[in-house]
Formats: structure tokens, C-alpha cells, sequence
């Protein structure tokens, strides 16, 4: 080959090497509250990534648990489903239930890299031990009645025993991290967690902000002010996204009021930007369950398919 051309390949090697990740949350529950199998991950990562408007970017996928559901200790059929169709992950272990199903979680882990090994690892962006287990346990999270959470002592000695699962394994040299809310990473008492993390995990939805000014035409600065704080905190440890997003429907929270306008408004305003330059998962593909409110899906709850509520090609975030 000539030297310009293979100087060509190398550079879009790196370059491919180097994109972020994008894609979408993923729960382990479909939206008739039963559990998802193979074929539902494969439709919907499928589906992702066949997006009107999309430019087949939306290739990521973001797991809040290793384990299928109505199994102990089973592989989430996520990650076969991911294999399947080439979609990477960063896989999630759940650490707000109690040691004996943390402990399930690793024995997930272990057998997931048993079953798959390096076709399970290739597509590993990386590991979250946890998700918003800190907020959960902060005032604003019981006051919002959110579920059991986990204290930082907790999310460090899960960090160790995972750490410790994959050495020496195809997944050694994958970062760990953690996933939670911006206010937990500029709470000074979770300090041991960030220490303990390779990357730091954040969500930030200047929807539920009540307590300021947040009308749509101040999300993004509510956006922007949050990562700002979370990139000052955490003493230049890398920060992704892990949830983000603004509801087409449901009840106003505070100022912010849910549209498709505003939502797609959210999405030019705060992810296009973000899009290709940073690890990205959006909240989120399709909704939980029939009749969400708020509603962030953005294909709604109605059933798969390739064209959103607006229009998510990002050309309003070109020049």
C-alpha cells in the first residue's frame, strides 16, 4: 500500500479507537413489568441503532445490573444480546440490595467472563459499581422517597471485590467507576469514592430541580453548571454521562414544563454538543412502562420503533 493511504487507515483506525461512546440506559424489566430476555435486548439495541436521524451513532448501552432477572446469579442475556449485535457496554452491578446480592453480582460477573469471555470483554467500555447509591442516602433522596442506598464505606469495598474479581481476567485492564447524581459527587463526605474510582459516573436532569429557576431555557446552563461542579470535585478524574434527558410528557417539575418541543429543544441544546466527544448514555431509549409520567422515552412506551418524537439528527448543532 502507499505510505499516504496506510497513514490514512491508521488515522481512522485511532480515530474509530478513540470515539466515545453513545448510546442509551437500559433496565432489566420490560414495560409489562416483566423480565427482559435475549431477544428484547437484541431488538432494542438493534432498534438504537437504526434511529431515524440517528446516523447509526446510537451504538452504546449502559446495564444497571450484571444479573438476569429470575436468576440468581445468571449473566444478564444483555450481554449476549450485545455480542449479538455488536453493542458496547458499560456494565452495571447493582450495590443497593444488601451484601448476599452484591455477592450474586460478582458470581454474575464471574460467569459471564467464563461464558464469553473475550467477545464479552471487546465491548467493555467499562464497569460502574453502583448507581445513584449515594443520593439515596442524602436528604433530597429520602425526601424523594427513593429506594435503599448504599454509604461511600459500602461503594468502596464493592469497588476493592470487583477490582479483585477481574484481575488477571479478560477484563483486567477495564476502568471501574461509580454512577450518581452531580450532587453526590460535590458532597465532600464521598470523597472515598471518588478516590477509589478510575472514572466517575453522572447523571444531571435539570428537570427535577424545582427549587431554582429551571425552565427550559435555562436547562442547559443548569446542565453545564452541574458538570462544571461535578469536573471541579473530582480532581481531574474523567466524568461521564451516564443519565440525562427531558420528558416529552408528564407533570411540570418546578418551571420545566414536559413537550416534545422542550425535550427535543434539551436534546440540540445539551447532547448534541456532547455527542461523539464524550461518554454518553441517554435517559432513554423507550420508557419503563406504558404510561410513564414523566415520560423521557424517546420513542414513548407504545412499542419499538426507528422514528423518535422529534427529530434527534443534530443539525441544529451544526454551523
Amino acid at each position: 500500500m502507499k505510505p499516504t493511504f496506510v497513514l490514512a487507515v491508521l488515522a481512522a483506525t485511532m480515530s474509530s479507537a478513540a470515539a466515545a461512546a453513545l448510546g442509551f440506559n437500559y433496565g432489566n424489566i420490560n414495560k409489562f413489568n416483566a423480565v427482559k430476555v435475549r431477544k428484547e435486548y437484541v431488538d432494542e439495541f438493534n432498534t438504537a441503532k437504526a434511529l431515524v436521524g440517528g446516523g447509526n451513532r446510537f451504538t452504546s448501552a449502559r446495564l444497571y445490573t450484571g444479573v438476569q432477572g429470575g436468576t440468581t446469579n445468571g449473566p444478564n442475556e444483555a450481554i449476549q444480546a450485545a455480542i449479538d449485535t455488536n453493542t458496547s457496554l458499560l456494565l452495571g452491578l447493582w450495590c443497593s440490595a444488601g451484601e448476599d446480592v452484591f455477592a450474586n453480582e460478582l458470581l454474575a460477573l464471574q460467569n459471564a467472563i467464563g461464558k464469553w469471555g473475550e467477545s464479552f470483554a471487546r465491548l467493555v467500555v467499562g464497569i460502574s459499581v453502583g448507581s445513584e447509591d449515594l443520593y439515596r442516602i442524602s436528604p433530597t433522596g429520602i425526601e424523594n422517597h427513593s429506594y435503599a442506598g448504599a454509604g461511600p464505606d459500602v461503594i468502596v469495598r464493592y469497588i476493592r471485590r470487583v477490582r479483585a474479581i477481574i484481575q488477571g481476567t479478560v477484563l483486567d485492564k477495564k476502568p471501574v467507576g461509580h454512577v450518581d447524581t452531580w450532587t453526590a459527587w460535590v458532597n465532600g463526605t464521598n470523597q472515598p469514592v471518588i478516590d477509589a474510582c478510575d472514572w466517575i459516573g453522572m447523571d444531571a436532569y435539570p428537570y427535577f430541580q424545582s427549587k431554582v429557576s429551571n425552565a427550559i431555557e435555562y436547562n442547559n446552563g443548569l446542565f453545564q453548571d452541574a458538570l462544571g461542579q461535578t469536573r471541579a470535585a473530582v480532581g481531574g478524574k474523567p466524568v461521564w454521562i451516564t443519565e440525562t434527558g427531558f420528558p416529552a410528557t408528564g407533570k411540570t417539575s418546578g418551571a420545566a414544563v414536559p413537550s416534545i418541543e422542550n425535550a427535543a429543544r434539551y436534546w440540540n441544546e445539551v447532547g448534541c454538543p456532547m455527542f461523539g466527544r464524550e461518554n454518553v448514555w441517554w435517559y432513554t431509549l423507550q420508557d419503563n412502562s406504558v404510561g410513564d409520567d414523566p415520560s423521557f422515552g424517546v420513542i414513548g412506551s407504545t412499542g419499538l420503533t426507528t422514528t423518535p418524537r422529534f427529530d434527534i439528527s443534530c443539525k441544529q448543532d451544526s454551523p
